[in-house]
């Protein structure tokens, strides 16, 4: 038997693949956890930036108030019960500022970049552990205050009379369990008291120990004259009596201020001027829209307030042509006053009306 000359070759195995080297391995392993560290850093990030709040707050033009108008329910936002009152045109509006805590890190961001927002450090709002309600509760005492003061002032520049009552007794002081609050003073040490700083007026050279007469009336009761021995306080050099005085209208008829979900005391102006142009003729808006703001005093200093440069631009977004700016307010509102809006500096509540007539009657105004 033949054998063939050819002889069948032995199959060829697949080669191995050669050996990764255990460098690489490593290296990878390292740019894995990088990623995945590098991820999850970021979405913390996006977490932390979403919700947790920063310690800022974002400030912004308010709503505005026509205080010659209606409030959110229709009711005249000033009212008056036992006094005719009369048709005016145009308006007196009052200007705010919002105030949006419990921002958190890209809402700010987003904020700033809107060019609409200021964002300041939250301490300058907010006092150390106080919360957003006792923040509220303050700004709704601010405004009753602000409502009271515009009542007294307008009343007196009206020429009504004007009583001081006891507005707080100090516990333990000479005061306490003899006077209540709302009792109304008439003499102290010998003194008439016409109106609140005449109360410590009246005690000036006078020491502690020394005794003095005070005169007062509680309501549906008579007058009484009572001693009380003064007492000393280390702000002060005369004697001490404890209470609190405050001047308030002394008129046959009722003034209510209606205006919900505002706080603050920087509406006092314009609610001053509302009541006067309700209570007598003369139209002082005269068909024009007004805005303004600033705080009153009773006895109708017109004072600074906060946050000037955001309630002009939302005064102008309102459609007034007119502001009426406390003087110590009147450089920042210059800086930011919008395109067609004429800056007025007033000081007192007799500035105001004075200016007043002068937009009415077509003759320049005091400008900032």
């Amino acid at each position: 038997m033949t054998k063939s000359s050819e002889e069948t070759a032995p199959a060829k195995s697949a080669p191995e693949p050669a050996a990764e080297p255990a460098g690489e391995a490593r290296r990878m392993t390292r740019r894995g956890w990088t990623l995945v560290v590098s991820g999850s850093l970021f979405l913390i990030f996006v977490v932390l930036g979403s919700v947790v709040p920063v310690p800022f707050v974002a400030i912004s033009p308010g709503p505005t108030y026509d205080t010659l108008g209606r409030d959110a329910a229709g009711n005249p936002v000033i009212q008056v019960t036992g006094h005719d009152t009369f048709q005016t045109t145009g308006e007196l509006r009052m200007t705010t500022v919002s105030l949006h805590d419990g921002v958190t890190l890209f809402q700010g961001l987003g904020f700033w970049a809107s060019g609409r927002y200021a964002l300041a450090p939250r301490e300058e709002y907010f006092k150390p552990g106080e919360t957003n309600e006792q923040v509220k509760q303050e700004n709704i005492q601010q405004l009753q205050d602000s409502q009271t003061n515009a009542q007294v002032a307008a009343l007196r520049k009206l020429g009504y009379p004007i009583k001081v009552l006891a507005k707080q007794i100090v516990s333990g002081s000479p005061a306490d369990h003899v006077l209540s609050p709302g009792d109304k003073l008439i003499t102290v040490n010998g003194k008439k008291v016409v109106e609140a700083a005449d109360v410590r007026a009246a005690l000036a050279g006078t020491l502690p120990g020394q005794t003095v007469q005070i005169t007062f009336q509680s309501d549906g009761q008579p007058e009484r004259t009572v001693p009380l021995t003064l007492a000393s306080r280390p702000d002060r050099k005369e004697g001490f009596i404890g209470l609190t005085a405050v001047d308030r209208a002394d008129a046959p008829f009722t003034v209510n201020i209606s205006l919900q979900d505002v706080g603050g005391p920087s509406a006092g102006l314009m609610f001053t001027l509302a009541i006067i142009d309700r209570l007598q003729p003369g139209d002082l808006a005269a068909g024009r829209h007004i805005a303004g703001t600033g705080e009153i005093s009773e006895t109708g200093e017109v004072g600074p307030i906060g946050g000037i440069s955001f309630k002009v631009v939302g005064a102008r977004e309102a459609g007034a042509t007119d502001f009426l700016v406390p003087e110590h307010n009147c450089a920042e509102a210059k800086t930011n006053a919008p395109a067609g809006l004429n800056l007025i500096k007033v000081s007192t509540l007799d500035d105001a009306l004075t200016q007043l007539g002068n937009l009415k009657a077509g003759r320049p105004t005091a400008s900032c």
